[in-house]
This record gives structure tokens, C-alpha cells and sequence, in this order.
């Protein structure tokens, strides 16, 4: 089976830098978690991708800031069905409309919601950490356990909260966090005893971006020669 992903740079990088950054578990079975507002999961054996969140399109798998995840087929019926709506307007409500905002109403920002006390605002992030804690479950399956847990880009990488409460979600899978080493950004944010480290990678997309462009520059370059 083969799926599109779409945050295949992401995980290139990460799987190239996780040798040197976290030798022991770089070719064992690893999930990384891609937290933005684009959102997805990747399940890696042997620094190989075996399985993603993302699928055709990138509506899929965890809440998103404005993309809803996975979603029942038989809602975008109703929407052109029950509503009536355009194709038009059903792809912008998948596209720009639902997620993190959708839920809230009022911010696809992961910042705005964790310092809000409103309702629709806690829900929302709720339903965030929800979907990842379940995503991580479903990829352990796919992996046979799971060895370390990843978190990278700009929610996995800046927010100790949300760490926090997917790895106490997770918690049942070995994960025990250090809480002062993910308060204080440390690398490695799991308790020497874990059964499943957890990990705090940057992600590096667009040197990703320009070593492949410099690899098919200089292919051209080769071929004109």
C-alpha cells in the first residue's frame, strides 16, 4: 500500500539527523509526530517510512488548524446532500473551515486556544491531543510496539503542554516524560526508565527542499555536458 503523505520532507530530515541526534533508537521502530497546523504521523522502521496519518489528500488523520482529519464519507454527503452546498463551498469548509477552528470558532492558532478558558476553545484542543493520542496507538499496532516517540515543527517542537498531554495519553504504551526536561526544551523528554523514549527534533524542510534541488541541478548540469 502506498500513500501520499505530504509531509514527506519533514521525515526525510528527521529520519536523516535521528543517527546522530538519538543513535539508540534511529533503526528501531520510531513514530514521529509532525505537529503544525499541518498535522500527521509517521510510522518508521529502520529510518523507512512503513505508514502515515496522511493519505490521498491532506484531510486526513489528526485535527489540523483549519483541516478536520479523518472524517465520516457520509458527512460530505450530507453537506452536498442535506445542504446543498457547491463543491466549492464543501472544499472550503474541509480546507479552511474545520480543524482547530471549526471546533473553536474563534483561532486555528494552538497558542490563542491553550490560553483561552473558553469552552469551544479547550474542546478544540482536546479533540487535537484525542486524535494524536489515537493515531499513536493505531501506528504502534502497524509497528508491532514502539520504541521512541518523535515531536517535531511548530506545535510538537514549542509546546510543552501539548507534549505533555499526548504523552500522558500515551502513557500506557511505556511513555514516562521527565517534566523538567520538556518544560525546559531539552532533546531527549522521557525518564531514563521509559520503555518509550520521547524525543523533541527541529525540523528542517527547506534544506531538505535545496539539497534535492541541488541534487537535480546538477543531474541537468551532468547531462548538458
Amino acid at each position: 500500500m502506498q500513500r501520499y503523505g505530504f509531509h514527506g520532507l519533514s521525515y526525510e530530515y528527521i529520519a536523516s539527523v535521528l543517527p546522530d541526534v538519538a543513535p539508540e533508537i534511529a533503526h528501531g521502530r520510531v513514530i514521529v509526530a509532525h505537529l503544525g497546523s499541518g498535522a500527521s504521523l509517521c510510522a518508521m522502521r529502520n529510518l523507512k517510512s512503513i505508514d502515515s496519518s496522511l493519505g490521498f489528500t491532506a484531510l486526513d488523520g489528526l485535527c489540523m488548524g483549519t483541516r478536520p482529519g479523518a472524517l465520516d464519507p457520509g458527512v460530505v454527503l450530507y453537506l452536498f446532500q442535506g445542504l446543498g452546498l457547491s463543491a466549492k463551498e464543501v472544499e472550503t469548509i474541509l480546507y479552511k473551515r474545520s480543524g482547530l477552528l471549526g471546533i473553536s470558532g474563534t483561532s486555528n492558532d494552538m497558542r490563542d486556544l491553550l490560553g483561552s478558558r473558553e469552552s469551544s476553545d479547550r474542546l478544540a484542543v482536546e479533540y487535537f491531543v484525542y486524535r494524536a493520542a489515537k493515531e499513536i496507538g493505531a501506528l504502534a499496532a502497524v509497528l508491532g510496539g514502539i520504541d521512541a516517540l518523535v515531536f517535531t515543527a511548530g506545535i510538537g517542537e514549542n509546546s510543552p503542554e501539548i507534549r505533555s498531554r499526548i504523552c500522558d495519553a500515551s502513557a500506557w504504551l511505556g511513555i514516562d516524560l521527565d517534566t523538567d526536561a520538556n518544560s525546559t526544551k531539552q532533546t531527549r523528554i522521557s525518564r531514563k526508565g521509559s520503555a518509550v523514549s520521547v524525543w523533541v527534533v527541529p525540523t528542517n524542510e527547506e534544506l531538505v527542499i535545496a539539497r534535492h534541488t541541488g541534487m537535480v541541478l546538477g543531474l541537468m548540469e551532468t547531462r548538458t555536458r
